[in-house]
């Protein structure tokens, strides 16, 4: 499975969500624009692969689609290989530093879950539980309230 299927599987899991949005802007009278990973009410997140040196720009395109937006900024880096490499600790370091939430996922727990998502019956967030909660915690992408009361 390819970085934008597990992409939109990540936006699956948050109520509300947009995949692979555009964020219009204007350079020199040309109007531009952005893609967006994932989109949601108060998050314009980016989804990167680990092992990948382009994972780094993750951060920028957050931060550039939150300056658009007026969003929080978010990356998640999905772990393909169960153990944190160089650009998984670089972006570790980095996104918070720069004001970026930054989540981890594992690929098998982002597989599993969706996999068993027609048995839970959801109804709004459809957020990992119990071990895929642990290699997946994607609580911190939630709006405050919600967090809090989850």
């Amino acid at each position: 499975m390819g970085e934008v299927e597990l992409a939109a599987l990540l936006c699956a899991f948050l109520a509300g969500s947009d995949a692979e949005t555009r964020q219009y802007f204007d350079v020199n009278g040309i109007s531009r624009y952005v893609r967006v990973d994932c989109e949601t009410e108060s998050h314009v997140i980016e989804i990167g692969l680990d092992g990948k040196s382009s994972s780094r720009d993750s951060v920028h395109q957050a931060l550039f689609a939150a300056s658009l937006t007026g969003k929080s900024p978010a990356v998640i880096l999905i772990d393909r290989d169960g153990h944190e490499g160089r650009f998984e600790y670089e972006m570790r370091k980095v996104a918070p530093a720069a004001g970026v939430i930054y989540v981890t996922c594992s690929q098998a727990a982002i597989e599993r879950w969706s996999a068993t998502a027609p048995s839970r019956g959801r109804s709004g967030n459809d957020l990992p539980r119990g071990q895929a909660g642990l290699a997946c915690d994607l609580r911190a992408l939630l709006p405050e309230q919600v967090a809090e009361a989850g």
